[in-house]
């Protein structure tokens, strides 16, 4: 574990090489270079995932400490790293899907005129996030968090040449800092509570300093959930993720399968001591998640960019995790997490590989009838859905099921109805885009139709490996006594130190209720699976009559509850008017007025004391000779 260094390592240097010299080397050899360092982290990763399963499951925590950072008074910040099962699982994540879409790139990024500097960002990307889950303080952690968000401005904004990619990075970076001021206070408050932001010295203080339910316990988990809320894309900080479909495809899939949208996550289940501590914030993260989860999935219904429908159907993803993750199942959040990295990637990815066919085409009402010329896109976009979908036995029906059952079992029969519906439309406007782009006639252009043909290798290749990981990952987690389960368990409730009042992470449930769950989820699918059948496939007319009845709900849900129109009118909008107000008024006027003024006043002052400085002998002997006769009219006068 003494190598767990060099996951950072190489990608950092990969970064420094491609951004310092990258614009003078052979793209090939800056794909080579950037994908090597990622293909590096994830062999490390590996061996330090060995390391830690020859370790008895209490001592699966080491942390390596580099150098004292910052210390000024009581406080202390020590910058080094954490291995633990969580940090771990993580870390495989990241630089296993982040290594894939590496690969990707190089065959869809091929003849961009910035490759270097794409790559340079991409592998800054992956360092960033892998700090982040590595860290082993609040403070470092932070770095992390606020590297991804700075990467994610970057190449959601790569073509920064189009408006629209400028001001989709802008609005990422924008919201962001929202959640990010959360979670500062977060931190500070978390210094002034325990005096220290070292994770395995706050989860171990944290029972003995706070109450359950105390106010200083629910600020906390709240102030963190806020910087979550923002990074993972959750109500009411959603709306920058859809329009991050701006940047490149495979930039994509990197945020919303392996990094940032994950940070989110990641951060509350590593926190999960401090939940724990409060109910109320538990439930607040329960009621977000399933809000999101349906609300999300609703909005995906109606819309017809291919990337963004796999866009809200990550922000109702990651509501599921939270879900899971509010009802105290925070290793089946965490389970959610892997297979959806798994499935979302490998669909990502799919839809670049149509759009790439396509010559950039994103619209699914001008795709159709693809699947005989891109048959291996097909292939694996199917079983991508097919798991997104919760369908046995691909990856997401597993993680999806546990989560419903959690939900019913630990909390209400309302987070089952939020998370089970969503299920339904999930499956039901997955497979319209599975249709819309595949099946039926074609739609596309003449000249384009003559020209579609397979993506290269290089793109084809990282689909088929995500396709065997979409089928095979979800047995990761079966039954609930499962391999991950076992594994992450000491990292849920400290380690053993806090237990649920229901039991933490050792829930149990009959056999018999877990299987009826299986059975209706299965059945919830299906439903959704087969409605989008007859309405694209047996009877593709029928969509358009639907929406000339229901002209207005479909208006609402295509223009996405006009949310971001909201927003513009209460809050970016008076913000815009109130900035010019204070520069043109305030500052112009008032403040730069002001000292304009005084200058004025010394400049004019200037102009009449030059006057009397002309430079001329005679003139100041008269000056002289006219202030001796007043000063001794003056003594006359007195004396």
């Amino acid at each position: 574990m003494d190598l767990i260094g060099y996951v950072l390592l190489f990608p950092i240097i990969g970064t420094i090489i491609n951004g310092l010299f990258g614009k003078k080397l052979n793209t090939s050899l800056v794909g080579i270079i950037a994908c090597t360092a990622i293909g590096l982290s994830f062999l490390v990763s590996i061996l330090v995932f060995i390391d830690l399963l020859k370790l008895p499951p209490e001592s699966r925590l080491f942390e390596k400490e580099y150098f004292l950072w910052i210390g000024s008074g009581s406080f202390k910040s020590i910058a080094g790293l954490q291995v633990d099962p969580l940090s771990t699982v993580m870390i495989l994540v990241v630089s296993g899907v982040g290594f894939l879409i590496h690969v990707y790139s190089i065959g869809y990024m091929h003849g961009d005129d910035g490759f270097y500097r794409y790559f340079t960002y991409l592998n800054l990307f992956t360092f960033a996030m892998l700090l982040l889950v590595l860290a082993n303080n609040f403070l470092l952690m932070f770095i992390g968090w606020e590297g991804v968000g700075l990467c994610s401005y970057l190449l959601i904004g790569y073509w920064f040449e189009k408006k629209s990619a400028s001001d989709a990075g802008m609005k990422a970076f924008v919201v962001n800092r929202i959640g990010d001021f959360g979670f500062l206070l977060a931190i500070m408050l978390i210094f002034v509570t325990f005096n220290t932001i070292d994770f395995t010295e706050v989860f171990l203080a944290a029972p003995e300093h706070l109450e359950v339910g105390s106010i200083v316990a629910t600020m906390i988990a709240l102030l963190l959930f806020l910087g979550a809320v923002g990074k993972s894309a959750q109500i009411p900080l959603y709306t920058w993720l859809p329009d991050a479909m701006e940047g490149p495809t495979p930039v994509s899939a990197l945020i919303h399968a392996a990094t940032m949208v994950t940070a989110g996550v990641y951060m509350v289940v590593r926190c999960n001591v401090l939940y724990m501590l409060s109910p109320f914030s538990m439930t607040v993260v329960a009621v977000i998640g399933g809000a999101t989860a349906l609300f999300a999935a609703t909005i995906g219904l109606a819309q017809n960019d291919i990337k963004r429908v796999l866009a809200y159907s990550t922000v109702s993803q990651i509501g599921y995790m939270f879900l899971a993750c509010g009802v105290g199942a925070f290793v089946t959040g965490i389970f959610h997490l892997v297979t959806h990295a798994f499935f979302k990637a490998l669909l990502f990815l799919g839809s670049g590989s149509v759009i790439h066919a396509l010559g950039g085409e994103q619209d699914m009402r001008k795709m159709g009838g693809l699947k005989p010329h891109l048959p291996t896109t097909y292939k694996t976009f199917l079983i991508g859905t097919l798991a997104i979908s919760g369908i046995p036995p691909f990856a997401g029906f597993f993680s999806k099921d546990e989560i419903l059952l959690e939900a019913f079992t630990r909390g209400s029969l309302l987070f089952w109805g939020l998370g089970g519906f969503a299920a339904f439309i999930t499956a039901f406007y997955m497979f319209r885009l599975l249709f819309m782009t595949f099946h039926g006639k074609s739609n596309m252009d003449k000249h384009v139709e003559e020209h579609v043909h397979e993506s290269p290798m290089s793109i084809v290749f990282p689909l088929i490996v995500l396709a065997f990981l979409s089928v095979v990952g979800g047995f990761l987690g079966f039954p609930a006594a499962s391999a991950i389960n076992d594994f992450l368990a000491p990292v849920i409730g400290g380690g053993g130190h806090l237990a649920m009042a229901d039991g933490g992470e050792a829930h149990h449930v009959s056999g018999r209720l877990m299987y009826s769950m299986m059975g209706l989820s299965t059945g919830i699918a299906l439903v959704g699976i087969f409605l989008a059948y007859v309405m694209y496939i047996r009877n593709p007319d029928l969509p358009a009559k639907i929406v000339d009845k229901f002209k207005l709900v479909y208006k609402i849900i295509y223009n996405k509850y006009y949310v971001d129109e909201i927003y513009d009118a209460t809050v970016v909008n008076p913000t815009v008017k109130s900035s010019f107000f204070l520069w043109r008024v305030i500052d112009v006027r008032v403040i730069d007025g002001f000292v304009n003024g005084v200058g004025r006043l010394v400049e004019l002052k200037s102009e009449v004391l030059r006057l009397f400085q002309t430079g001329y002998v005679r003139n100041y002997a008269l000056s002289m000779l006219f202030g001796g006769v007043i000063i001794i009219i003056c003594s006359l006068i007195l004396l």
